[in-house]
């Protein structure tokens, strides 16, 4: 079974690229505390890069922004690469099934929260519901 799930902050502005063939890739970079402190009793964290594609990557791209809080599900993967100088590298990130914003951007708080149109509640009076 190959399923992660971590918590932290974006550490920049997730990054959003596109294939040659139009489906959207994007890149982002998660700072997970660890659960203990260093030896100077520092704390540490973890800078865990992450993968995204299609509607994901575009969701990501669209509403996160450096610093935001983020849970992220998905796989490990780890793969190779060879580099200009010809070393080989590996390198170890999470491919995203899914990413939950567990907090609002700064754009978001400020800004007023639009209204649902239509919402078919407007009519209902709170004090005649019986819970």
């Amino acid at each position: 079974m190959n399923h992660i799930v971590i918590i932290g902050r974006l550490t920049k502005d997730p990054e959003l690229r596109y294939t040659p063939n139009g489906v959207a890739a994007g890149s982002f970079t998660v700072a997970v505390d660890r659960p203990f402190n260093g030896a100077k009793g520092e704390r540490e964290a973890d800078f865990i890069p992450i993968v995204v594609w299609r509607k994901l990557a575009e969701n990501c791209a669209n509403h996160l922004r450096k610093g935001r809080l983020v849970a992220v599900e998905g796989r490990l993967q780890i793969r190779s690469y060879d580099t200009q100088d010809g070393q080989k590298r590996r390198v170890a990130e999470i491919v995203a099934s899914n990413v939950q914003f567990l907090d609002r951007g700064k754009d978001e708080e400020q800004a007023p929260q639009a209204q649902p149109q239509n919402d078919d509640f407007s009519e209902i009076n709170l004090d005649d519901i019986p819970f």
